[in-house]
């Protein structure tokens, strides 16, 4: 099987499929954005040279982010809001069509103001560090993303669990065999993951996303009394 046509998706659109009908799942990510753009979409622009950030004008909400935070439809006691970000974080300037960067503080501040606005809601917030992307290290994956002390950071100061899924992820590839990686698509990797290594084939997804389920469970947190299994 080949990771050519990649027919996946984020783990998020397999998550569903691990609960019971005691529980909905909304899946409000989308592709190839930042925690920035992804609550100020179509809005960020240029860098500022005086703070180094892309500029934010003007500075209202998506209407993704917008519809989690209203009063009747969003939201809501318990329910649990889970936060994922840091991979197109990552880039460094903040060109045109491409204005994805977020510095290191402005991250933490956002995944807070994220995570306040679900509690103010009495809903739980829930941090993820980002899946890695396949890099081997011989027959071991390496854990491989940005961001992630900053979420540990922030889930520290916000009494928000973090679950670890840089380092969840890359042990998963490494049980499945994944490594060594000749950097393409083909094989036991191409079933897992499209053509960059970096995104999700179907069946892949919902190998992270079990692995999700599983890290709620470990980490006793009360959303798993709904999985399935």
């Amino acid at each position: 099987m080949s990771g050519s046509g990649c027919d996946g998706g984020g783990w998020g659109t397999q998550f569903a499929t691990l609960f019971n009908s005691n529980a909905t799942v909304v899946n409000s990510s989308v592709a190839g954005r930042s925690i920035q753009t992804w609550l100020y979409d179509p809005n960020v622009g240029a860098m500022d040279p005086t703070t180094g950030e892309c500029t934010v004008n003007p500075k209202t909400y998506n209407p993704r982010w917008t519809a989690m935070l209203d009063a009747n439809t969003g939201m809501k006691a318990g329910d649990y809001l889970f936060i994922e970000f840091g991979i197109n974080d990552a880039e460094t300037t903040c060109q045109t069509g491409k204005t994805r960067h977020v510095g290191s503080a402005l991250f933490q501040t956002y995944l807070t103001t994220m995570a306040q606005a679900a509690m103010d809601r009495k809903a739980q917030p829930i941090f993820l560090t980002s899946m890695s992307g396949l890099q081997c290290s011989g027959s071991t994956a390496q854990p491989n993303r940005a961001f992630g002390p900053e979420t540990k950071a922030a889930g520290a100061a916000d009494n928000v669990v973090v679950i670890d899924m840089t380092t969840i992820s890359a042990a998963l590839y490494t049980s499945l065999g994944l490594c060594p990686s000749t950097g393409t698509a083909s094989g036991v990797t191409g079933a897992f993951f499209c053509n960059d290594t970096t995104h999700f084939e179907k069946a892949g997804a919902l190998q992270v996303a079990k692995a999700v389920a599983q890290a709620l469970k470990d980490q006793g947190i009360g959303l798993a009394a709904y999985l399935a299994n």
